[in-house]
C-alpha cells in the first residue's frame, strides 16, 4: 500500500498526467514503478528495445550517441518532469531507443508498462493530445539539434545554449560545454566576450545572465531556424 501511494503522488507530480481523475491515477499506478539511478548509470544503449514508456521525475539525463570512431556526440538534456521515452510508433509494443541515455545525477524514473498504456489510456483516447504534443516538441528539438550541428557557426550555437538552457550553460565548467557544443574552449570565450560587449549579457563570477534576450535570439534567427 505504502509503495502504490508513492507511485500516485508521483504520477501526480508530472504535468502530462494532471488531466487524469483519481480513479485513472490508480489505473495507471497499477501498470507503473517508481526506480531511482545512481549518477553515472545507464538507463539505455542505443538500439535497445524497451517496453516501458519512461518519464523522469527527478534528477538529469543526458542523451548521446557515438560516432564510427566511438566519440560522444552530445544531443541534448532530458530535465524532470519530462517523458524520456523516443516514440515514433504507436503500433509496436516495444520502444526502440535510437541513443544513449545516461543519468548526470542520482535520478528517479517513473516507468509504465507501454503495450497496458495504450490499451488502457491511449486506445480510449485517454492523453493522446498529451502525447502527440509532447512528441511535436521533441521533433522540434531534434530540428534544433540539427541546426546546433549542421548550420549554426560558433556564435549561434552558443547563443542558441544560452536562450534554451541558461541553467544548464551555467551549471556547468565551460570546458564541459565547449564540448557538448564541439567548439574550442578559446572559441566560447571569445564569443561569451563579444556577446558581452554588445551588452546582450553579463557575465558575473562565471554565471552568464542575459541583458537582452530579442537581441540573443536573433543572433542565430535566420541560420538554419
Amino acid at each position: 500500500m505504502k509503495g502504490e501511494i508513492i507511485i500516485q503522488d508521483t504520477i501526480k507530480s508530472i504535468n502530462f498526467f494532471d488531466e487524469l481523475s483519481n480513479e485513472q491515477v490508480e489505473l495507471l499506478t497499477s501498470i507503473s514503478n517508481v526506480v531511482t539511478y545512481p549518477e553515472k548509470s545507464i538507463l539505455y544503449y542505443e538500439s535497445d528495445i524497451n517496453t516501458q514508456i519512461m518519464f523522469l521525475v527527478s534528477g538529469l539525463i543526458k542523451i548521446y550517441k557515438l560516432d564510427k570512431f566511438d566519440n560522444e556526440i552530445f544531443l541534448y538534456h532530458i530535465h524532470e518532469n519530462s517523458m524520456i521515452s523516443e516514440l515514433t510508433r504507436l503500433e509496436d509494443d516495444g520502444i526502440y531507443c535510437f541513443s544513449n541515455a545516461e543519468f548526470k545525477e542520482d535520478s528517479a524514473v517513473l516507468t509504465i508498462d507501454y503495450k497496458k498504456f495504450k490499451e488502457f489510456f491511449l486506445e480510449k483516447n485517454i492523453l493522446t493530445i498529451k502525447l502527440m504534443n509532447t512528441l511535436l516538441k521533441k521533433t522540434h528539438q531534434l530540428q534544433s539539434i540539427v541546426n546546433r550541428e549542421l548550420v549554426f557557426d560558433a556564435t549561434a550555437k552558443v547563443a542558441f545554449m544560452l536562450n534554451d538552457d541558461l541553467e544548464m550553460f551555467n551549471k556547468l565548467k565551460r570546458q564541459e560545454v565547449s564540448f557538448m557544443l564541439h567548439i574550442q574552449p578559446e572559441t566560447l570565450s571569445r564569443v561569451l566576450k563579444r556577446l558581452s560587449r554588445n551588452n546582450i549579457i553579463e557575465v558575473n563570477e562565471g554565471n552568464v545572465k542575459i541583458l537582452n534576450k530579442e537581441m540573443l535570439f536573433s543572433t542565430f534567427r535566420g541560420v538554419g531556424v
